[in-house]
């Protein structure tokens, strides 16, 4: 095989529409846009939501609710994801819980909730712990310790 046998491979490339180029080409004349009016014209069309001058939908909804800048986030882990992902004695905190691939972030801290059973002795070190949580990592003999 040389260079100049190259070519694609048949049915991985296509000519161009050549849009406007004699009524041969099957797109002459208005170039497959009609006669006239708004989509026929340079630049025509309407914006996305325009309901033809009527009121548009996102106006006419009322506006609800707000966003405060001050409500905490916790990012959220259940002890039954540690019963699985640790090994007894293990320290748990937020790197360790990002590490494995259990969090993402921590955004504001991290809270422990008191889905499943714990069988494992385990120290971790969060935010913030239900009433759950807090229980069943001590039952197990481990610590729940608020950082």
């Amino acid at each position: 095989m040389k260079l100049h046998e190259l070519s694609p491979v048949p049915g991985s490339r296509r000519e161009n529409k050549r849009i406007g180029r004699g009524h041969g080409s099957g797109w002459g004349k208005t170039s497959g846009k009609g006669h006239k009016g708004q989509w026929a014209r340079s630049g025509g069309g309407v914006k996305p939501g325009f309901e033809g001058g009527q009121m548009p939908m996102q106006r006419r909804l009322p506006k609800r609710g707000f966003n405060n800048i001050f409500k905490t986030e916790y990012a959220t882990v259940n002890i039954c994801d540690l019963e699985a992902r640790f090994d007894d004695g293990a320290v748990i905190d937020a790197n360790a819980l990002i590490e494995i691939g259990l969090i993402k972030k921590t955004l504001d801290g991290v809270k422990v909730l008191g889905d499943g059973e714990l069988t494992k002795k385990f120290t971790v070190k969060a935010a913030k712990f239900s009433a759950a949580a807090a229980e069943k990592i001590e039952k197990a003999g481990g610590k729940a310790e608020v950082m």
